[in-house]
């Protein structure tokens, strides 16, 4: 495996290109500032839209500020994340943060406006001045708002309040990627050093279980340590949410989660309580798992070595894409010719190196590409991460390809679909081409493990937010204690009595980023489980399918995500989808305890 001790020594062909959005910084300067006027002049149209034409001319512009908004603050935020400490590009993001807040105090008269139009007035409008028709949808679906927006006082006043609401997101961000110092494991030349997540990630895969331990207690260290800091962001964060949900007149958090992509709570509640129905398969896994691997005691530092012992793949970054170019085949060609040039023209950041942003992601910057963030490690997790991380890449450019600005930019409750279908795809395709039986036994626990972190820790997560959130609204405490006894008594429940517990187990909601976004993690498993019933049709060779799916990802935000899934065959509004993957879980399991 590469390991790069600085980003100058990444080859720049590993490296994306930030020129593509701007070619040197004083363009970013300069746009800026064009943002910072833009947003006087739509101020200037509070209390002055009196007709269609001038409705026009508000939203043609506030369009116009979001596009050059856009790539503001995505260079800014994309310079950071190659390397966290550095303070120069830091600066430039928390100013774009405070032009985000700046141009939403411009904008916040403008819904409360809006709302007090009657709907025979807008519709006025839109027929005298015919270009209103571009935004006519996006008008109307703002009429769902009406009950939950504030007055224009408040909603200037809360506008104001932005950058200090998302403070406890920003600062366990920097706690988690800048300021954590991990403990000490040994290397192969028995030295001490400090441990690293691209380390981590491997070492809690090691056979050997000593390693396993130390890299554990060494990882969880920091988080044991800041528990008291980390519980009073995670709170922080919580409270704001259910303040804001109660200021804005929602049922609950939960529904003010769920309202922007028009999903029933019924959604929610159905996938955690069909997983907990069916959730034995998981408890038998564990017990497969502490038999294979010959233990008296199934710890947590245990749940990711491989099962398969001595089949432990190194796969370097131009196998793993040429590899994923193979599997994802079925697609067509268009969209492995769309793969091509992510690489060849340097969307991609590959290499992990000190500072750079931890994780993986992939940004859509409309009017642009997009670009992709990885921390490559040469292994089966990192194919895994490319393919998924494309997936979302192509889902953004075919979106932004086909659909105008205003609906480009797809909804995150579809977002996973794309990346997971490539998921499916290639553990397929990894399977099918393996002679090897001890490579597929791996490559099956490989896709079981796949399965639990995807869905069952993403529905476990779920739980533990819509409880932490439920317990604010009636005014209990959240502290370190209640945060560990929720996480525990959860994880107890999805992974069975099998597991002894350790100190650390407990305090696994401290290193969780998804928490500071609220309501979010349920759709990994949603489109987890969309993905499974996709993957299978196409892999079939079903047709109609592969049609309906490709232009899923030309759809954009073109219709409510339960109806774009619906296009292709994928209902979640019943239990349908959530038990089809429950049930292929199950048969995985039942094919790998025969193995």
């Amino acid at each position: 495996m590469l390991s790069y001790k600085s980003r100058d020594e990444v080859p720049e062909q590993e490296k994306w290109n930030l020129t593509d959005i701007y070619s040197d910084v004083s363009f970013w300067e300069q746009e800026y500032q064009q943002v910072a006027q833009m947003a006087e002049k739509l101020k200037q149209f509070d209390g002055n839209i009196t007709d269609g034409k001038s409705l026009y001319q508000y939203l043609k512009l506030r369009e116009e500020l979001s596009l050059v908004f856009g790539k503001v603050y995505a260079y800014a935020m994309l310079k950071v994340d190659e390397n966290t400490k550095e303070t120069s590009s830091q600066a430039y993001l928390d100013r774009a943060k405070q032009l985000s807040v700046q141009v939403s105090a411009a904008t916040s008269f403008f819904m409360p406006y809006l709302l007090s139009l009657d709907e025979k007035t807008l519709k006025g409008y839109i027929v005298a001045e015919e270009k209103l028709k571009y935004f006519e949808e996006d008008l109307f679906d703002a009429f769902r708002y009406k009950p939950h927006v504030l007055t224009k006082e408040q909603e200037a006043v809360l506008s104001q309040l932005g950058e200090a609401l998302s403070a406890p997101s920003s600062t366990f961000g920097m706690i988690n990627n800048a300021d954590i110092k991990f403990g000490e494991v040994t290397n192969e030349d028995g030295k001490k050093v400090e441990l690293t997540r691209g380390m981590y990630s491997k070492l809690i895969e090691d056979e050997n279980r000593e390693k396993r331990l130390e890299a554990y207690k060494a990882y969880y260290q920091p988080y044991l340590q800041l528990k008291n800091t980390i519980a009073s962001t995670l709170s922080a964060a919580i409270k704001n949410n259910v303040t804001t949900a109660r200021l804005r007149e929602y049922s609950s958090a939960l529904e003010k989660g769920l309202f922007g992509d028009k999903v029933p709570k019924q959604v929610y509640e159905n996938l955690i309580a069909t997983t907990k129905e069916k959730i034995s398969p998981m408890h038998r896994y564990s017990k497969i798992r502490k038999e294979k691997l010959g233990l008296e005691e199934l710890h947590q530092y245990d749940l990711s070595v491989p099962l398969v012992s001595g089949v432990k793949q190194e796969i370097p970054y131009e196998e793993a894409f040429e590899t994923m170019c193979k599997a994802l085949a079925p697609l067509g060609p268009e969209y492995i010719e769309i793969l091509k040039t992510f690489k060849n023209k340097r969307y991609m950041d590959v290499r992990e190196t000190p500072g750079k942003r931890s994780g993986a992601y992939n940004l859509g910057v409309y009017g642009v590409h997009p670009y992709i963030l990885l921390n490559h490690q040469d292994d089966l997790d990192s194919l895994f991460t490319l393919v998924h991380e494309c997936g979302h890449g192509v889902h953004s450019w075919l979106s932004s390809k086909h659909q105008p600005q205003i609906t480009a930019h797809y909804s995150i409750f579809v977002a996973e679909v794309a990346s997971t279908v490539n998921e499916v795809l290639l553990i397929n395709y990894l399977l099918k081409n393996e002679k090897d039986e001890a490579v597929r036994q791996h490559l099956l626990n490989h896709w079981i493990d796949q399965f639990k972190g995807t869905f069952f820790t993403q529905v476990m997560f779920a739980e533990f937010e819509l409880k932490t959130h439920e317990l604010a609204e009636q005014g209990q405490p959240l502290n370190v204690e209640v945060f560990n006894q929720i996480y525990e008594n959860l994880f107890r429940e999805y992974n069975g009595d099998e597991i002894v517990f350790d100190e650390e187990v407990k305090y696994g909601w401290s290193r969780i980023p998804h928490f500071y976004r609220p309501f979010y993690v349920y759709k990994y498993a949603t489109g987890y489980a969309s993905a499974i019933h996709l993957a299978t049709k196409i892999l079939d060779g079903d047709q109609k399918t592969l049609t309906a799916y490709l232009e899923f990802l030309k759809s954009g935000s073109s219709d409510y995500p339960l109806e774009l899934l619906k296009k292709t065959g994928v209902d979640l509004t019943t239990p349908e989808p959530i038990e089809n993957a429950l049930k292929k879980f199950t048969e995985l399991i039942e094919e790998f305890s025969k193995l």
